[in-house]
């Protein structure tokens, strides 16, 4: 069997900025979340996950500053995952359990290479 490996799963959606989720809506996503997190976790999948927020700046090469996030098609970058797993094809069935789904978004499963000092 081949060494478990990194691989990050990067989770994208399309905010609906016009509509905020009800306490209900933000309960059910919270259980979801903490749900697929634990399981990840249960099963020493998960190395870590982050949230992102909706505040930041992006730099461009030339160093002048954009205030806010990225957005591409309506979409942005809501969080990120590190998982192990033994190949991109265990990690991608990892990533079917995301929440983000059922919310209409996607989850991009990539590889990480190590940096070497």
């Amino acid at each position: 069997m081949r060494q478990e490996q990194n691989f990050m799963m990067l989770f994208r959606f399309t905010p609906e900025l016009d509509k905020q989720p009800t306490e209900d809506e933000k309960n059910q996503m919270k259980e979801a979340w903490g749900g697929f997190i634990g399981q990840m976790a249960i099963s020493e999948k998960l190395v870590s996950t982050y949230q992102l927020g909706f505040e930041g700046n992006q730099i461009q090469s030339d160093k002048q500053i954009t205030d806010g996030i990225l957005m591409i098609e309506g979409q942005t970058l809501g969080g990120n995952m590190i998982v192990r797993a033994h190949s991109l094809e265990e990690a991608t069935e990892l990533a079917k359990g995301s929440p983000i789904l059922a919310m209409g978004g996607t989850v991009e499963v990539r590889s990480i290479i190590p940096m070497e000092n």
